[in-house]
């Protein structure tokens, strides 16, 4: 199949970790696979590592929080491709732990930006082109903080999960007219770079984080990855405003 034949996803934040195992399962589905994040050398070697795998991969550098180099380069990749098939907002993050009464402005609106404006941010550039795209859909990232509103320290990230939430249901219902699908999945705690300083400073917290899962383990970012493979498949075609939780049974605690 050619390239002008090929559907095209766009990972946000997939130098690494989820968003990397993504970008590779996407691109063995067969999909063109436009990598994001905002390290040039992480998004040098990923690319040549799904190249020597037989995927078709593209590093586009640009920060998710700033709506003009969002804008610009989801315009670039539309207007090179025709069309985006699907666009995973992958790109998040806690952005550091505060409680409210010692919370910065700055940091709120870091935390808000990181999570909630790269969404809107990214699905508002790619509208036009996933209306050109076969089966296309959105696939954004929540958490359990979402719903539990976050540990200590962690309220505002609980907060911007929450909102990508919404967005999630208000983008489905939006797009629904154009047959473009708008769901989420909320991995649980997966055994990614994300939780590496917890597990390293506080392996107590850790521990009962594994404790609390009903499947007694952690999760793998391949696991996340197959469910999002799902989601942007024709097996998901009736699937819109949905959230999945990725977490073996970890929402419902023990």
């Amino acid at each position: 199949m050619s390239n002008l034949n090929k559907k095209v996803a766009v990972i946000t934040g997939a130098t690494g970790g989820i968003g990397f195992q993504v970008a590779k399962r996407l691109g063995k589905d067969g999909y063109i696979v436009i990598l994001n994040g905002i390290e040039d050398e992480a998004g040098a070697k990923c690319v040549e590592e799904l190249t020597s795998a037989g995927i078709t991969a593209e590093y586009y550098g640009f920060d998710v929080t700033n709506e003009d180099e969002v804008t610009s380069n989801i315009n670039k990749i539309g207007e090179k491709y025709g069309r985006i098939d699907v666009l995973v907002n992958n790109a998040g993050g806690l952005g550091g732990r505060s409680r409210f009464e010692e919370m910065t402005t700055e940091f709120y609106r870091f935390v808000m930006a990181l999570n909630l404006d790269s969404v809107f941010f990214a699905s508002r550039a790619a509208i036009p082109f996933l209306k050109k795209g076969e089966n296309a859909s959105i696939i954004n990232y929540t958490s359990n903080a979402g719903w539990n509103a976050g540990g200590p320290g962690a309220g505002i990230y609980g907060t911007s999960k929450a909102g990508v939430h919404a967005i999630t249901r208000a983008l489905a219902k939006d797009l629904a007219e154009y047959g473009i699908r708008v769901n989420a999945v909320s991995p649980g705690t997966i055994d990614t770079p994300f939780h590496a300083q917890i597990k390293s400073t506080k392996p107590e917290v850790f521990a009962t984080w594994k404790n609390s899962i009903l499947l007694g383990r952690l999760g793998q970012p391949e696991e996340v990855a197959s469910v999002v493979s799902f989601l942007a498949s024709d097996d998901a075609s009736f699937l819109t405003a949905e959230t999945i939780q990725i977490g073996g049974g970890q929402a419902l605690g023990i």
